[in-house]
């Protein structure tokens, strides 16, 4: 019998939670075009999305971060193909080429020219990585728009001290109808 009364009593919560599961939820309906309008904007021009989010702060820090990858990938493109056009001219063999570097070995000049061959990479990475976040942050910040957040649902994390000689940790879940 007290199976029969368990299966019952999950059949019963079951069916509530399916029926009732709309209201219960902490959040309203969300609006998909405004998220996949903030991401697409985000997406053709960086800033945009921001921009349509109303974080007005966030456009500066995009464009700053471009700026600084791409200048920094330019000023290393620069340095490696100059390096690299030393490197080729002192071992063709030719007398008549100016050594632009005479200091430098050319151990010196191959191992400058890979340190800005790959600082140039992982300027083009940092670029490629800020775009991202920004096409994330845009969409991310479309969601919490519209995230309803009010005092019926709240959690908890309590202390409890009891006469024991152990003490305890609570999480607590509350909804209030």
């Amino acid at each position: 019998m007290k199976l029969f009364n368990y299966y019952n009593l999950l059949k019963i919560t079951l069916i509530l939670f399916l029926i009732g599961n709309y209201s219960l939820t902490s959040q309203d309906i969300i609006q998909k075009e405004t998220i996949k309008k903030a991401t697409i904007l985000s997406t053709t021009l960086p800033g945009m999305g921001q921009f349509y989010n109303k974080k007005y702060w966030k456009i500066p820090v995009i464009y700053c971060g471009l700026g600084v990858g791409i200048y920094s990938s330019i000023k290393n493109d620069i340095s490696y193909k100059d390096y690299k056009t030393a490197y080729i001219s002192r071992t063709d063999g030719d007398e008549s080429t100016t050594d632009e570097y005479p200091n430098y070995t050319n151990q010196n000049l191959l191992t400058l020219k890979e340190y800005h061959r790959e600082s140039r990479d992982l300027s083009i990475l940092f670029c490629v990585l800020i775009y991202i976040v920004n096409i994330l942050d845009s969409t991310v910040d479309a969601h919490l728009r519209y995230y309803n957040i009010n005092n019926n649902l709240s959690l908890y994390l309590n202390n409890n001290y009891y006469q024991t000689e152990f003490e305890t940790m609570n999480i607590s879940l509350v909804y209030k109808l």
